[in-house]
């Protein structure tokens, strides 16, 4: 190698080298920024935990299960409007040992436990009637009364005289964000007050 072209190389080397140097400059600003948005956060916030996860608990992992087979469900339809029917609601009904075509907001919640894992029932047969799923979880320790102080966590099932859904997110004012089958004939996202539109309790399967 000729000394003209090490002498190039060492050039390269020292510029690259030298380059870094220029980075902390940076620093200031980066760290400047990160504390101006800590103290744009509100102290009562951060004091209270005011998020709905820090309010509510974070949904267990049968919960979260449950949330994740339902989700994906809103805006299934009856086939026709009124008929209890369609080829998706016949695979909720599946759930369910004996059942048949009716009312199905219970058949949709023992589809969704089923698919996550945590099947309704002493058996695992699902149930068809609402009040069937309430008994069972007392039964079982899981029923949880509206107004015993505990509130509701993100894939709770909620349940009210003859309907039943789940619990997708409870804001910290309380209001209560579910997705319910056969709510107006399909899977649709409801919002309720803080005392779930009057629901009997919860049933927390995890």
């Amino acid at each position: 190698m000729s000394l003209e072209a090490v002498l190039a190389r060492i050039g390269q080397l020292q510029s690259t080298l030298a380059a870094p140097s220029a980075a902390p400059a940076a620093t200031p600003a980066t760290t400047t920024t990160f504390a101006s948005a800590l103290q744009s956060v509100s102290p009562m916030a951060t004091l209270t935990g005011a998020s709905p996860l820090a309010t509510t608990g974070a949904p267990t992992s049968a919960g979260q299960a449950v949330l994740n087979a339902v989700r994906g469900e809103v805006g299934v339809a009856e086939q026709p409007p009124g008929s209890n029917d369609s080829p998706r609601i016949a695979q909720y009904r599946q759930a369910t040992a004996g059942s048949g075509v009716g009312p199905w907001c219970a058949y949709f919640a023992s589809w969704a436990a089923r698919q996550a894992g945590v099947p309704l029932g002493e058996n695992g047969q699902g149930f068809g009637r609402v009040d069937d799923v309430y008994a069972w979880a007392q039964r079982a320790g899981k029923a949880i009364p509206n107004g015993a102080g505990v509130k509701p966590q993100p894939g709770d099932l909620i349940v009210w005289d003859e309907h039943i859904g789940v619990v997708e997110s409870v804001d910290p004012d309380g209001s209560i964000h579910t997705i319910e089958g056969n709510s107006s004939d399909q899977v649709a996202r409801r919002t309720y007050g803080s005392d779930g539109g009057h629901a009997v309790g919860y049933v927390r399967l995890g």
